[in-house]
């Protein structure tokens, strides 16, 4: 399975981030200095999470939200997809963006790019999201995450999206 390095939007670019990239996210001390690109709130927590995640090589792992040459957030898979029960291949995905940017469509643009490879691929896609979340709750349910699977050990709602012309896991 094969996504772009780079997927491509109307107002947006995500490119996967490299070594550089992750190195910089994690750089809490600001020894590397600061990527004149990123947004000042950028990194956020959970962008420091993403880039534990970060496999080098991996086309399924995080990506740059980029707007206008401003990395806004991030967004990306949990790694590769695995067989679910059903015989499906699934993986998790998982997005952000710095406060200032939300509320412009710019995480339902960039999820939905992602969503297009995915689907070429015929991998289907859940994420978690906290139930008081109602902005993300409100781009999973633009962008078709229809199946509610309850709550992960944390307490987030599990939603699967699923794949075009697919089915769900049953």
């Amino acid at each position: 399975m094969t996504l772009p390095t780079t997927v491509t939007t109307e107002r947006l670019t995500l490119p996967l981030w490299t070594r550089a990239d992750v190195e910089a996210i994690r750089d809490s001390n600001g020894e590397l200095g600061r990527p004149q690109s990123w947004h000042p709130q950028f990194p956020r927590e959970d962008d420091r999470d993403a880039a534990t995640m970060w496999v080098e090589g991996d086309l399924w792992s995080s990506r740059y939200i980029v707007r206008n040459g401003t990395v806004l957030g991030s967004i990306g898979f949990f790694g590769p997809p695995d067989a679910a029960p059903d015989g499906t291949p699934e993986t998790e995905v998982g997005y952000g963006l710095v406060e200032e940017a939300r509320g412009w469509g710019f995480a339902t643009e960039a999820l939905k790019a992602l969503l297009a490879c995915a689907d070429q691929e015929g991998v289907r896609i859940r994420a978690s999201v906290e139930p008081t979340n109602a902005a993300s709750l409100r781009v999973l349910a633009k962008c078709g995450f229809t199946d509610l699977r309850g709550a992960d050990e944390d307490g987030h709602l599990v939603m699967a999206r699923p794949v075009p012309g697919g089915r769900m896991e049953e």
